[in-house]
């Protein structure tokens, strides 16, 4: 059964605050889906707080009303039924322009749940559960459904000391992260950044608080929209204080598929090349790997650049490339590419030559670790900064290196 929930807050927003996704470029309201608290989606989950928004979702927590019935009792000695546990949710409602990036995403999920399940690296990639389509105002939007998570890295990075994660769990961090990047090398190219790193709650207490506070203590605030009338609720979504003690706990995971590509043969722009090899641009700008830029073609070997900036951002917490977009806001692949020779010094032809150069280049970008932890983590990464794909390592191997070595210290 549904429950019965606070509409909103007392207090509206003033009419002419933008609020979450009225931020976004090009925004249209009639293209959102107008959700509200206590709304029952797909027949079974009932919408509670709003908890994120982009430029082609609203993404809210809700509750699964299946989940709330009587049950078998599965314990020893016991033939009765029972209450069953309520199950949260989190439901990612897509406006209507954007059905194909979901649908391309729901595809991307669906071809990682048939690939390798007893993969150690399956576990750390958060793909949905469920999805199904909402009628709207304007049409349909597709909605999925996932686990709850936290917040992204960058977040949980901001909880600690000059913003960075204690050393031993940024190298459990990395290491976990590996395993999933190593999973994706059965035929998938991934979009990775910080944003798309999301963390585990440390315990089973932190949502429920949660949701208890947000539908009786503090309902959402909240403004009409002057044209469509659709309401627009302010996005909730601080849970709280860390649980110090629960904090190992925590565990990373790869989410957000929808610019993610497959790389096994049934992607016609890979097909117009060699198999296996990319054309189309891919990756975030700061993080975009040399062959990307020059258009050479890509492969798996991209995500491997593409983690040692990741990297770079889990240890130190500022970009490595960090003058990739011009006075206007573009991004500038000269420019891209300029940082890059500074670093990395001339490709290919003499890089071999510029190996030592380039350590040299890299360590005064890495100020905050001790000298034999900056000297390990400048070994590890520089087996991903290279400019030829075919030289760097694979996540497998670089899960062997000693810097990650942290369990023996």
């Amino acid at each position: 059964m549904p429950v019965q929930l606070p509409l909103a807050s007392t207090s509206p927003v003033l009419q002419h605050e933008l609020v979450d996704e009225e931020l976004c470029p090009a925004y249209d309201s009639k293209c959102f889906h107008p959700a509200k608290p206590g709304e029952i989606l797909g027949n079974c989950y009932q919408l509670l707080v709003k908890i994120g928004w982009g430029t082609h979702s609203t993404v809210w927590l809700a509750r699964d009303m299946t989940r709330h019935v009587w049950g078998p009792c599965f314990t020893p000695r016991c033939s009765k039924l029972r209450w069953q546990s309520e199950r949260l949710v989190t439901l990612e409602i897509a406006n209507v322009h954007s059905s194909k990036d979901a649908r391309h995403e729901c595809g991307i999920d669906k071809h990682i749940a048939r690939q390798a399940p007893s993969h150690r690296g399956r576990g750390i990639i958060r793909t949905f559960f469920e999805s199904f389509d909402v009628a709207g105002p304007e049409g349909s939007h597709p909605c999925l459904g996932y686990e709850p998570m936290r917040e992204p890295l960058w977040i949980l990075q901001k909880r600690f000391v000059d913003q960075r994660l204690p050393l031993s769990i940024a190298k459990a961090y990395i290491f976990i992260l590996l395993a999933g990047l190593d999973f994706f090398a059965h035929g998938m190219q991934d979009y990775l950044k910080p944003e798309n790193i999301l963390v585990t709650f440390e315990n089973d207490k932190i949502l429920p608080n949660f949701i208890k506070e947000q539908t009786t203590k503090l309902p959402m605030q909240y403004k009409n929209d002057s044209i469509t009338g659709r309401t627009i609720y302010r996005c909730h979504n601080d849970f709280g204080p860390l649980n110090w003690r629960d904090l190992k706990k925590m565990l990373p995971k790869i989410a957000d598929f929808g610019l993610a590509t497959r790389l096994d043969g049934d992607n016609l722009e890979v097909q117009r090349g060699k198999r296996g090899i990319g054309l189309h641009p891919i990756q975030p700008d700061r993080y975009r790997a040399p062959e990307v830029i020059l258009g050479c073609g890509w492969s798996f070997s991209a995500d491997i650049w593409n983690f040692g900036i990741l990297g770079c951002d889990i240890i130190e917490r500022t970009g490595l490339f960090r003058q990739v977009y011009d006075a206007e806001g573009r991004y500038d692949a000269k420019a891209h590419l300029a940082e890059m020779i500074a670093l990395l010094g001339p490709p290919p032809k003499e890089m071999l030559s510029q190996s030592k150069s380039m350590i040299q280049n890299l360590d005064a970008v890495i100020p905050s670790l001790e000298e034999e932890e900056r000297q390990g983590f400048l070994s590890f990464i520089s087996l991903m900064l290279t400019w030829r794909p075919e030289d760097r390592k694979t996540a497998r191997e670089l899960m062997e290196h000693p810097f990650l070595n942290f369990r023996r210290r």
